[in-house]
């Protein structure tokens, strides 16, 4: 365990919880497969990835795989030359993953190092005649690998029986995958009519994308066709990339009484895996070449993955630009009918006029401020006070306007979003048609608090002795109506020769303003006070945009495209330091003392018999007709799927 595979391991712990936290929950074009991928890459880093890396120096797994029908079972048996696997005609045969192993590498098999979301099951090759009756108990085992040692397997190669890659059943075919996927080398099983099918080529691409080793067997092969049959196998082997596999060709022969094929049959086969079994070198290349496939895997994987990420998020990125467009639109609309004087009309604005007093509006300050000084006591003596009644009428016109507008965009807004497959999808069980309960309090409460905000314009306006007694021989409440008319009139903000062709109530209020402040004055007046209306109309109607969150944020939580791709990047900088020479770190060297037995346990010349935690004994059961079979335990424990940590 050198530093270099301890940042390996590092890198591809980060990779695993960045793919492990993506989000993908959008039912958009290719989400399904990315997620398949998702799922298979995290199966492979625990069943496989990290365990090699770990151990480089553990025995190889040959994974036998291969179709419905194409030998596998029957291969398994005669490499070991005993019936330890069932099979025959029905279908599919292989119910529960069977690892055969030499009895000096138990160590390594018996534990949660490899595949550790399968229990394991202590099997034996038993002579005893099996009870029918206890079959489908035995096989009943899913979620498990039946552990054989037997002698007759070489040592630092176990072989493993997997599920048909084209079962019916659809755990076969999952399992299938994942037993392939976790594998050093596979031994593929096709037979002479069915070795172009699609599915297994399928499998055989993914073998050669991975660089794994593949050897493969063409069973049943017509006598005198073997020449020909091998050499179109050969043909589409080496157009896939595959063109040093090794074939095995065994001809169609008659089994035995015990349903074994002839020893000679399969005898390349058995040299070739003892050839691997015996050459430490090639065990170690073999390893090593698998094991950088993968990691190479994973990291187009990761990249793919990050692809679908982006194209959920940018889902989402158009459904909130939608959303928010769609309120930033009400929220413009209550602007421009604050702009265009429909607020200011009615018999409310034309007392207003009057109390002002229109026909004084030109002449000199002196004489208008004693008439309006004179008028506004007029107006407290028993009458409504006009400024009361235009402040309350453009209270209630401004409120009603933005309530109508955000119950316009909820419902537009709703409209939109469901109009994809996606959008109807996210709003399923929610309520958005409509603005929020308290959209009528929040409104009431803009209007407040702006009016509050035009009071502190005009105090800090008049901060002058002179400008401030003049506001205060008007009333401070006159001169912020007088304020509101002139932002809500479409006139608002004119000076000069401008207020000429203006008229109107307006023109009233602003030249009442003009002769305490200056024009001016009454320009930045005005500018600040819708600029502080529509940037809290915008703010309102955000925060009914923002009711949306709660949809869309649990998508945009997680894992980001840059991170998935950012960690299978350093992924793969660290593995091409794995390969380099490099000095063991100092923890590790402190260390050696305390981790020597156990690593010392898991040696595969001296492996001890795993613990009874890690394996449940075997019941002696026995299956089959007359012939030796393994007996399988039907209660084992389940692991948990996931390893100790133990780095560091």
């Amino acid at each position: 365990m050198t530093d270099a595979t301890i940042a390996a391991l590092d890198r591809l712990d980060a990779l695993r919880s960045a793919l492990d936290g993506v989000a993908l929950p959008l039912a958009i074009a290719g989400a399904d497969r990315a997620r398949e991928s998702r799922a298979a890459a995290v199966r492979q880093i625990d069943d496989y990835v990290e365990p090699r890396l770990r151990h480089l120096d553990a025995p190889l797994l040959a994974v036998v795989g291969g179709s419905t029908g194409a030998g596998k079972s029957t291969l398994v048996n005669a490499l070991v030359g005993t019936p330890v696997t069932r099979a025959g005609v029905l279908r599919p045969t292989t119910r529960q993953p069977i690892l055969l192993h030499s009895p000096d590498d138990t160590a390594w098999f018996a534990s949660s190092r490899i595949l550790p979301g399968l229990a394991r099951v202590r099997g034996a090759v038993l002579d005893a005649p099996a009870r029918a009756a206890d079959e489908e108990r035995v096989e009943g085992g899913a979620g498990s690998v039946v552990l054989v040692a037997d002698a007759r397997v070489p040592r630092e190669l176990a072989i493993l029986d997997a599920p048909d890659v084209d079962s019916v059943a659809d755990e076969n075919r999952e399992l299938a995958a994942q037993l392939l996927a976790a594998a050093d080398l596979w031994l593929f099983c096709t037979t002479a009519n069915r070795y172009a099918d699609a599915v297994p080529w399928r499998l055989l691409d993914d073998a050669a994308a991975r660089a794994i080793t593949v050897g493969v067997v063409l069973g049943r092969v017509p006598p005198g066709a073997e020449a020909e049959i091998e050499g179109d196998l050969r043909q589409m082997l080496a157009e896939r990339g595959l063109g040093t596999a090794p074939v095995f060709v065994v001809p169609e022969s008659r089994l035995d009484e015990r349903g074994m094929l002839p020893e000679a049959a399969v005898a390349d086969v058995r040299r070739w895996l003892a050839g691997i079994a015996g050459d430490r070198a090639e065990r170690s290349r073999i390893a090593a070449r698998t094991l950088a496939g993968a990691v190479e895997r994973l990291a187009a994987t990761a990249r793919a993955i990050a692809d679908a990420r982006e194209e959920q998020l940018a889902v989402v990125r158009d459904l909130r630009a939608t959303v928010a467009t769609v309120h930033a639109d009400a929220a413009e609309r209550v602007g421009d009918a604050t702009r265009d004087g429909v607020l200011l009309r009615g018999e409310v604005l034309a007392r207003w006029q009057d109390y002002v007093g229109t026909s004084d509006v030109v002449r000199t300050f002196e004489s208008w401020f004693s008439r309006a000084r004179d008028r506004v006591t007029a107006w407290f003596q028993g009458k409504p006070p006009p400024p009361v009644e235009v402040e309350r009428e453009i209270e209630s016109g401004l409120h009603a306007v933005m309530v109508d507008e955000a119950g316009r965009a909820a419902a537009e807004a709703w409209a939109r979003v469901r109009q994809s497959a996606v959008g109807r999808q996210l709003a399923s069980g929610a309520d958005l048609a409509h603005p929020s309960p308290d959209v009528h309090e929040r409104a009431a409460k803009l209007v407040r608090e702006w009016q509050r905000s035009l009071i502190e314009l005009i105090t800090q306006q008049a901060a002058g002795k002179r400008t401030k007694a003049r506001v205060m021989s008007l009333g401070l409440n006159v001169i912020t109506v007088a304020l509101m008319v002139v932002v809500f009139a479409s006139t608002g903000g004119l000076t000069g020769g401008e207020l000429v062709i203006a008229g109107g109530s307006a023109v009233v209020g602003q030249k009442l303003l003009e002769t305490i402040f200056g024009e001016d004055a009454v320009r930045r007046l005005a500018a600040q006070a819708r600029d502080d209306l529509d940037a809290r109309v915008h703010e309102l109607m955000a925060a009914q945009a923002a009711r949306w969150d709660a949809l869309l944020e649990p998508v945009e939580r997680g894992a980001g495209a840059d991170e998935l791709r950012e960690a299978a990047a350093a992924l793969s900088a660290a593995m091409a330091a794995v390969g380099e020479p490099a000095a063991p770190s100092r923890a590790l060297l402190l260390s050696d003392a305390v981790e020597g037995e156990a690593l010392e346990e898991r040696d595969p010349g001296s492996a001890s018999p795993p613990t009874d935690g890690e394996v449940r004994d075997v019941h002696e059961l026995g299956t089959g007709q007359g012939a030796p079979q393994i007996a399988r335990a039907a209660d084992a424990e389940p692991h948990d799927g996931r390893r100790d940590e133990e780095r560091r």
